[in-house]
């Protein structure tokens, strides 16, 4: 392993070779995971899924603002119940992705979540930026939540979507030393794909997100820093509908991340629906949780590292 000194950090034209392509391939992508046709012979797969990051996002910056923290305790209290009455009105089921504070915090969620007939996923301990820890920390952290998602929801997570999307050098050897069957927090691909660590393949499937897929740069606020919503929820309709169009026309997969303290409120909840009503429209679709693609893609490639996840 090359070792670069602190100043060569900041001058990338100054590295040999070796220590870029260490970067380039310490999680990239791999083959195509996407199966020549989705289950039950439909066209195209949905997999919806929820950040349920509620108070965390906030404690993890400190817990200094009262007013941040209820913001993220309205997204439990208010926003969850239109959401899980939402899924259950439509027959569909979601992932929900939950820092381990935020369902010690909210543990009656991670029940409904469970009984609703959805997955629970691993999402961090206190919404930590991954980047900023440690190897030691971040193992330690990820097996501590994993434990306690278990812990309250008696069934121990197959997949897990970091922080703000925030993945560390260690993040994928961690991944694969918890055998997890799948990761949701890169970006390299609409479509499912295995990643490689250091070009080996790892058997992980990775379920590929975007900001454009998001709901948070659209609807976030923050009067203390730069977050300001640029749009309203009807354009954020229109986006997810042309993607979604898209997706339908590739026969391929639309996945979504939405966050309950944004998505459910009232002026904002349409979007959810509009979404699964635009899907359900096209009649030939797969509804699916992230732990159901994730198996099924393994399972068409014949993954045989994951085969015992």
């Amino acid at each position: 392993m090359t070792v670069t000194r602190d100043h060569d950090q900041q001058q990338p034209w100054t590295w040999a070779d070796d220590v870029w392509r260490q970067k380039v391939d310490k999680a990239r992508a791999g083959r195509s995971l996407m199966p020549k046709q989705w289950k039950n012979g439909a066209r195209m797969a949905v997999a919806i899924s929820f950040d349920s990051d509620h108070e965390t996002f906030e404690l993890r910056n400190g817990g200094a603002s009262i007013g941040k923290l209820s913001q993220g305790q309205y997204g439990a209290r208010r926003g969850m119940p239109r959401i899980l009455k939402l899924l259950e009105t439509y027959g569909i089921p979601a992932s929900f992705f939950m820092p381990a504070v935020s369902a010690m915090i909210n543990a009656d969620e991670v029940k409904a979540v469970i009984a609703g007939g959805h997955e629970l996923g691993i999402h961090s301990w206190i919404h930590e930026f991954n980047s900023r820890l440690d190897h030691q920390t971040e193992r330690d952290l990820a097996f501590r939540a994993a434990d306690m998602l278990e812990k309250l929801s008696g069934v121990r997570p197959v997949g897990m979507r970091t922080a703000s999307w925030d993945f560390s050098p260690y993040t994928l050897a961690i991944a694969r030393e918890m055998r997890l069957l799948y990761d949701s927090s890169l970006m390299a691909d609409d479509e499912p794909y295995e990643l490689l660590e250091d070009g080996e393949a790892t058997g992980i499937v990775e379920i590929p997100v975007e900001w454009i897929r998001d709901d948070a740069p659209y609807m976030a606020m923050d009067r203390m820093a730069g977050a300001r919503p640029y749009g309203g929820p009807a354009m954020v309709a229109d986006i997810l509908r042309r993607e979604m169009d898209v997706a339908w026309e590739e026969g391929g997969l639309f996945q979504v991340t939405l966050h309950p303290h944004h998505i459910g409120h009232r002026s904002r909840i349409f979007v959810l629906e509009e979404t699964i009503r635009h899907a359900k429209a096209k009649g030939d679709v797969w509804f699916c949780t992230h732990a159901e693609l994730a198996r099924y893609c393994a399972d068409q490639a014949n993954l045989s590292v994951a085969a015992d996840r």
